[in-house]
């Protein structure tokens, strides 16, 4: 083993023995098998909380850190555990940077259901007839080593691109078949996982989570 990988690798276990096991604040399978591809590479053990009888908490604020920190300290206090939570979603410039934080609302809050399908047909008839589809999705990842914890870490990733009205590929969830990013040349949900997961604004943001977790271990 190299000096540099045997140092990543203590760095890694450094980080996983500083935290344990930690409870992820959501129930999205997708959002979970994301945050097993890669926070399982530096060994930290992630579980869902729904597999400890967390409810969802309530999310009634208008920022993405304040919904984050929410849930995260919610899933904490519950569970006496580290909690990680994120709160993500698509802002798209043309509509002022909604759906953002009612992204898995969205068709709900204009009288319709709670579902991908619903959200992105919502998505694409208020985008009918405008011109500029240039959009983000967001991600920002809160940290809290217990409910109390006075200093959360906190990471954010955005990965651009833009709306596309005809869905394409299947691999992804939420709006990921309408999500088109030009330097890959395809949609979201045409992205093989490991593709995905090394570009994706959860990456993004769960990589700049790890570089701080591992700062604190040195």
């Amino acid at each position: 083993m190299t000096d540099r990988a045997s140092e990543s690798s203590h760095t890694q276990g450094s980080v996983a023995r500083s935290l344990g096991r930690v409870v992820v604040a959501s129930n999205n399978a997708g959002k979970l098998r994301e945050f097993a591809a890669m926070l399982g590479d530096a060994g930290i053990a992630l579980v869902a909380q729904g597999e400890l009888g967390v409810p969802e908490a309530e999310e009634p604020h208008p920022t993405f850190i304040e919904n984050a920190l929410a849930k995260a300290r919610h899933a904490a206090a519950l569970t006496g555990m580290p909690a990680l939570a994120d709160d993500s979603g698509l802002c798209v410039h043309a509509l002022g940077g909604a759906p953002g934080v009612h992204s898995a609302r969205f068709a709900l809050d204009a009288g319709g259901e709670k579902s991908d399908a619903a959200n992105n047909a919502r998505l694409i008839a208020e985008l009918q007839g405008v011109q500029d589809r240039r959009a983000y999705y967001y991600c920002v990842l809160v940290l809290m080593r217990h409910a109390d914890d006075p200093e959360p870490l906190v990471a954010e990733g955005r990965w651009h691109g833009e709306i596309i009205d005809t869905p394409r590929g299947s691999n992804g969830f939420g709006y990921d078949p309408h999500f088109f990013v030009p330097a890959l040349a395809a949609s979201a949900a045409q992205l093989d996982p490991i593709v995905k997961n090394a570009h994706s604004h959860r990456a993004l943001a769960l990589r700049a989570l790890v570089a701080r977790l591992a700062g604190e271990t040195q």
